[in-house]
């Protein structure tokens, strides 16, 4: 799907911008469901031990992969979910997204922080829908 197609709603009526989402994207097409990714090479390596910058960076890597196996790209991304151990992360995840996002329409978001993830090294860990206009595998 063309980002064209895609309506992005930074703050409905009655509802608060975000700071580099919106809150509502809409489309029609084939949804793209991407699994969370951390910063795990393609060895299961974890690139970047306690390093937030790295770490996003190889996630957006990662999702960036995922999308095109998928034939989608981050411009047919209208919903990113964060998950951090720190919140003190989150500058690191938006310059990893805003090097990969139309910053203009940004998909919409959410940032959860948790208790920790699958293993104490890896630092957070982001998810991703995607509508495509394919109707084909």
């Amino acid at each position: 799907m063309n980002s064209t197609e895609l309506t992005h709603i930074a703050a409905p009526e009655g509802v608060a911008p975000g700071n580099g989402y919106s809150q509502v994207v809409t489309g029609t097409g084939r949804l793209v469901v991407i699994s969370g990714q951390v910063a795990l090479d393609e060895n299961g390596e974890l690139v970047g031990a306690d390093d937030p910058d790295a770490q996003a960076r190889r996630i957006f890597e990662n999702l960036g992969r995922c999308l095109a196996a998928a034939g989608a790209t981050f411009d047919d991304v209208v919903k990113l979910t964060y998950f951090v151990t720190d919140i003190g992360q989150l500058p690191a995840l938006r310059a990893a997204r805003d090097a990969h996002v139309d910053t203009a329409r940004p998909p919409a978001s959410s940032a959860v922080r948790v208790a920790g993830l699958f293993r104490p090294d890896v630092l957070m860990e982001v998810e991703a829908l995607a509508l495509t206009g394919r109707s084909d595998g």
